[in-house]
């Protein structure tokens, strides 16, 4: 072979592995913005009240769960990211988790206080009695060491979805490993951490179900 024709070939091959890796980035970029944690567990909030009698017209517990939960301390993450405090909103730095987790945990309690006052149903409030719990977990384990907010929070939003509405929502365990091969990709944490963050959020959806009184 003629050492033009290595040439091309060589560059052939490069082209196609980087547009293959740039295919691999793009999914992976998808999948980690599409199921970031304020999403799934906003979700997972919202239809928490389906755990007792009285779905849907409960709804409107869940979307004060959500707000308090994920919308305030997402909005005041988007600010400090926009400041400058914060790098960015997946809050990459683990240096900079800290803060930002102790504000939400501050709003979720102010939450839990409202739904509350507002004889909230008992699924509402236990579940955002276990995001705290899960958000509490993370904070004392960031300083030290980077555990998967991502992991954590798709296992107990999917885990969640399935206790709420049975085996019809078994395929979206496949969004579990799915979003902890995005975070790989994306070099933002390594498979350790992804399996730690996996384990506390079923551990998560564990503490939902026994405070439902559903196992024990």
């Amino acid at each position: 072979m003629r050492t033009s024709d290595t040439a091309a070939k060589q560059g052939a091959d490069t082209h196609a592995t980087t547009t293959k890796r740039s295919r691999r980035v793009w999914a992976a970029h998808l999948l980690t913005e599409l199921f970031q944690p304020p999403v799934v567990v906003s979700l997972a909030l919202l239809l928490s009240p389906a755990a007792e009698p009285g779905f849907p017209g409960t709804l409107g517990y869940g979307a004060v769960a959500a707000f308090f939960v994920c919308g305030i301390p997402l909005g005041i993450l988007l600010v400090l990211v926009r400041l400058g405090r914060v790098r960015d909103h997946h809050v990459s730095d683990r240096k900079q988790r800290l803060p930002v987790l102790l504000i939400a945990i501050a709003s979720v309690a102010v939450g839990l206080v409202v739904l509350n006052a507002a004889d909230a149903p008992t699924s509402v409030t236990s579940a955002a009695a276990v995001v705290v719990a899960g958000v509490l977990a993370v904070a004392l384990i960031s300083p030290f060491w980077k555990i998967s907010g991502h992991a954590a929070c798709i296992t107990f939003s999917v885990l969640a979805m399935i206790i709420l509405f049975g085996p019809w929502c078994v395929p979206l365990l496949i969004l579990i490993p799915a979003v902890g091969w995005s975070r790989l990709v994306l070099a933002a944490h390594t498979l350790g951490q992804l399996i730690a963050g996996t384990v506390l959020g079923a551990l998560m959806a564990g503490l939902w179900l026994l405070l439902l009184g559903r196992i024990g």
